[in-house]
């Protein structure tokens, strides 16, 4: 690999997680919607309303953009999603207290965005490097969207009180109000440069002619077509391992965060923060180890290792130390981080370069579903039953039947090989 070549890949590496790092604007939801005043009169149902749409379109718009980007480039395809998310996040500022303008704007406008955003990031970094470092770039691009907690949390928070106003309740009383409508257009409007200019230095290797006509031959043999991936076994798979892991860390986070308030107090926030470093470290480190053991290994150790962790987690739900649970924190947020490093890599292994993100995009729905299924069934859990206990047996027992699916998946490698 050239000086030149190698430069202009880390060019496109960097670039990708600072869009990613951008794109992290779906974190700050939750510190946004604490701020929305009960004059708006919004229930918690409502208040969690934008974010769940803006979760599933995001995973829905993954399969439009990974189309888009293979076929018009991912520049492009990024910047339409710097503008859309730009876009959305003014639009629902801009709409005050309507609940309607922030499923619109930040929900449906934003999702798309960070989803075309999202989905341009990637596919385009790892086609600068040889197979042996597609897991470690992979991880590394993806780490962005994991460690965004850590300072757009804080940011949220600070523009809130920034923007904060005084208001006069029916009764007399002075109230002060969170700026949460000014908040949003001022991120609307930084997202909107930041994601914009750096989709600028995103762009694909020039293509590399092949030596003959052998290797034209099995170029092309390594390329599927999602039709193609759609008919095998392997996808359907992945699908489901993909499913697991996610819906463990999407599920799990939030007790976590909430563990983490019982036992920090004020210093809750740490738990935020330990949170975005295990996803974040996670995403790289798994990348790096899967280059070197492969992808199926690292997703057995992954699901097994995650079990344990929820496992324990079950355990101290009564209460624990600190540092105990700080730790458990930074595990659940490395596993789950893993997932989104390891299977873009799987699907570049298995599926080829030429419709990358198109392909990704489809297997990223098992996200997309695992976000929109297992929460709710959590929540639905704890309403009849009154705890989430049996939320757990369920979680570890998706995990456990992943890592036994790796076996699977290698053996059908083995086949094909």
């Amino acid at each position: 690999m050239s000086d030149q070549k190698s430069r202009t890949g880390w060019i496109v590496t960097l670039s990708g997680t600072g869009i990613n790092l951008a794109l992290g604007i779906l974190y700050a939801w939750s510190s946004l919607k604490g701020g929305i005043p009960d004059s708006w009169g919004w229930s918690n149902a409502d208040k969690a309303l934008p974010y769940s749409v803006a979760c599933i379109v995001f995973a829905l718009s993954m399969v439009v953009a990974g189309k888009l980007q293979d076929s018009i480039g991912p520049r492009i395809t990024a910047t339409m999603g710097g503008i859309l998310t730009g876009a959305g996040c003014i639009i629902a500022g801009l709409m005050g207290t309507s609940l309607l303008g922030f499923v619109l704007g930040f929900g449906v406008l934003a999702g798309i965005g960070i989803g075309f955003g999202y989905g341009s990031a990637t596919p385009p970094a790892v086609k600068w490097f040889p197979a042996s470092k597609t897991g470690m770039i992979a991880g590394i691009v993806v780490a962005g969207f994991g460690l965004a907690p850590v300072y757009i949390a804080p940011l949220a928070t600070k523009l809130l009180d920034v923007f904060s106003t005084t208001v006069t309740s029916p009764t007399g009383e002075t109230i002060v109000e969170k700026g949460v409508s000014s908040t949003m257009i001022a991120f609307g409007i930084g997202f909107l440069i930041i994601v914009t200019l750096l989709a600028q230095m995103l762009k694909n290797p020039p293509a590399a002619a092949p030596a003959s006509a052998a290797a034209k031959k099995a170029d092309a043999s390594s390329d599927k077509t999602w039709q193609e991936m759609l008919k095998g076994g392997q996808f359907y798979i992945c699908w489901l391992m993909y499913f697991a892991g996610a819906a463990a860390g999407l599920t799990f986070i939030s007790v976590a965060q909430d563990l983490g308030k019982k036992s920090l107090g004020e210093l809750a926030f740490f738990a935020v923060v330990a949170l975005a470093i295990g996803n974040a470290s996670g995403r790289i480190i798994t990348g790096i180890v899967s280059d070197k053991i492969g992808r199926q290994w690292t997703l057995f150790i992954c699901f097994i290792f995650q079990s344990v962790v929820v496992t324990s987690l079950y355990f101290l739900q009564a209460g624990a130390s600190w540092y105990v649970i700080l730790l458990i924190v930074i595990f659940i947020g490395a596993n789950y981080g893993a997932n989104l490093a390891l299977f873009p890599s799987v699907a570049k292994d298995f599926y080829g370069l030429k419709n990358y993100g198109l392909n990704y995009g489809i297997l990223f729905t098992a996200w997309g579903a695992a976000g929109f299924a297992m929460p709710w069934i959590n929540g639905k859990i704890k309403d009849v039953t009154g705890n989430n206990d049996l939320s757990f047996v369920i979680i570890v027992g998706m995990l456990l039947a992943a890592a036994m699916l790796t076996f699977v998946s290698r053996s059908m490698v083995n086949k094909q090989a």
